[in-house]
């Protein structure tokens, strides 16, 4: 079967060395569905990009928005201001961006589909690495030299004295997850339509999805259960950003899961910063939701969702022990087998000058239990590589465990200093030069137990969710429950029958793999 290059699908991770001269294409709200990120990767690199993301970089451009927001395209053309939005960083920011939006739409403004076309520009920031705040920085002045009038919002809203001394023209600025607030500046530059007084205008027509306004394809959504984070890594500013852990009560989650189906979701994404925590800081409070009692705890909230009938996958959760009862749930094929953890390190040494939750815990048992409990599962993770005081002895630990970890998906980044983290005090840093080259033998090694991995599955047969259609070629693009959208590979699939749709479930059975993606036939 004929193999498709995969270079315009896949996204790389991004190192520090190669995040500041990577070609911009700045994420802007206005056609989620397709990615414009282009490939990082030196000129002096010597190995394949790895396209699983680190830091699982969902952003949107302008013209990445205006076409899922449906919910307010009746609103009156002439009546409406139009607010583009930039959004940047992670799933859980692409989160408060659905929610600024959806807000906005009720308020009665549209979003733009290009910079020109706007009364106003939000730019949702990222301040997770220094690439990130410099990206962030640039959409900024992208914003205000296309467009004039620019509200800045999102994690690098903590440092509001550096955005201005840069961009002095910002109107305001917010931190994270600050909705009324952005609210409030937006409609201070631009008021609030008088739709009331638009004869065209009904609010029967107008009214919103109760799951909101998504800036994902229709198929599938991100489902935000908690904010916040109670460990202080070393590395890591969030707490800081987005302070500590602050759960949603259950039947506040099962409430947006149940609008999500019915609006035609056939895949949720559970996301938060530590999902694993989640209703710790509730006291794992009991609600009700349907009639029935729901404590707000992590393994009762995978149950109630299982009975949903859809997809779901879990990001963010920590190798708490408490993790073993719902990868019986996954055994037990209640949730999709499919764990993405942040193991970040292998050295004991490392992850204890990391201070990272369960650096103490024997994972390689832990992961070999899952499996023995599911077998299908498939694990995801993230690495930094070139962490200060990192010795060879400490590398070369860190892949001895890969190999006998063999996770099926992994994402890296060099360390990179970030203002406000404790980890730049550290002594002896690694020089950039040797970070690179650790960074590249980690992910030459992975790309072979990846490429072993996937061959395995040749022969076998899948059910693939859709994500695009290539007419010209006859291919579907799909995702098996190993693969979650824009950070993992892909299922191509050939042969494909003109009544197959974006959103569907399809039978395939796997002929051929390589690194990173598979390569399927379907019968109809």
């Amino acid at each position: 079967m004929p193999k498709i290059s995969t270079e315009s699908v896949n996204t790389t991770v991004t190192t520090s060395q190669t995040a500041s001269t990577a070609p911009k294409d700045t994420a802007t709200i206005f056609n989620p569905a397709k990615s414009t990120a282009t490939p990082a990767q030196s000129s002096t690199d010597s190995v394949q990009p790895y396209h699983h993301k680190a830091n699982h970089n969902q952003n949107r451009s302008i013209e990445q928005s205006s076409h899922l927001n449906s919910a307010s395209s009746s609103a009156p053309v002439n009546a409406a201001p139009k607010i583009g939005f930039v959004s940047l960083g992670c799933p859980k920011a692409l989160v408060d961006s659905e929610r600024i939006i959806t807000e906005l739409s009720r308020d009665g403004y549209q979003v733009a589909s290009d910079y020109e076309g706007a009364d106003l520009v939000v730019v949702n920031t990222c301040g997770f690495i220094e690439s990130a705040v410099q990206e962030s920085l640039d959409a900024i002045g992208e914003a205000i030299s296309k467009n004039g009038k620019v509200i800045v919002t999102g994690c690098l809203g903590k440092e509001a004295e550096k955005i201005r001394a840069m961009h002095p023209a910002v109107l305001a600025v917010t931190g994270a997850h600050a909705y009324d607030e952005v609210i409030t500046a937006v409609a201070q530059h631009v008021p609030r339509p008088n739709r009331s007084q638009d004869a065209n205008y009904d609010p029967k027509i107008d009214l919103i999805n109760e799951a909101g306004i998504k800036l994902t394809p229709s198929h599938y959504a991100y489902l935000k259960i908690s904010e916040g984070c109670n460990h202080r890594c070393t590395f890591c500013i969030i707490p800081s950003l987005r302070g500590d852990l602050v759960s949603r009560p259950i039947d506040s989650v099962m409430n947006e899961a149940m609008a999500l189906k019915n609006a035609g979701v056939k895949e949720l994404l559970i996301i938060s910063q530590d999902t694993s925590a989640y209703g710790l800081d509730l006291k794992y409070k009991t609600s009700f939701w349907n009639g029935m009692p729901l404590k707000s705890k992590f393994y009762d909230l995978c149950q109630a969702l299982n009975d949903l009938g859809i997809w779901v996958r879990l990001h963010y959760v920590y190798p708490y022990p408490h993790v073993d009862k719902v990868v019986e749930l996954m055994g037990e094929k209640k949730l999709l087998p499919y764990l993405d953890i942040p193991f970040q390190h292998a050295s004991p040494r490392i992850l204890k000058a990391m201070k990272r939750p369960a650096h103490s815990e024997n994972t390689l048992a832990r992961i070999k239990a899952w499996r023995e409990i599911c077998p299908d599962i498939v694990i995801r993770s993230t690495f930094v590589v070139g962490f200060p005081g990192e010795t060879e002895e400490d590398f070369q630990c860190l892949l001895d465990w890969l190999v006998e970890a063999r996770l099926d998906r992994v994402g890296a980044f060099t360390y990179s200093e970030v203002e406000g983290a404790v980890a730049n005090d550290l002594p002896n840093h690694v020089p950039e030069d040797i970070k690179q080259e650790r960074y590249e033998r980690l992910m030459t090694l992975q790309q072979d137990i990846s490429a072993q991995k996937l061959q395995e599955k040749v022969g076998k047969t899948l059910i693939v969710l859709v994500d695009e259609i290539d007419s010209e070629e006859g291919i579907a693009i799909c995702r098996s429950y190993a693969d979650a959208p824009e950070i993992d590979g892909h299922v191509y699939v050939d042969e494909i029958t003109p009544q197959v749709k974006v959103g569907q479930f399809l039978t395939v059975t796997i002929d051929d793999a390589s690194e990173y993606d598979l390569f399927a036939s379907y019968k109809g």
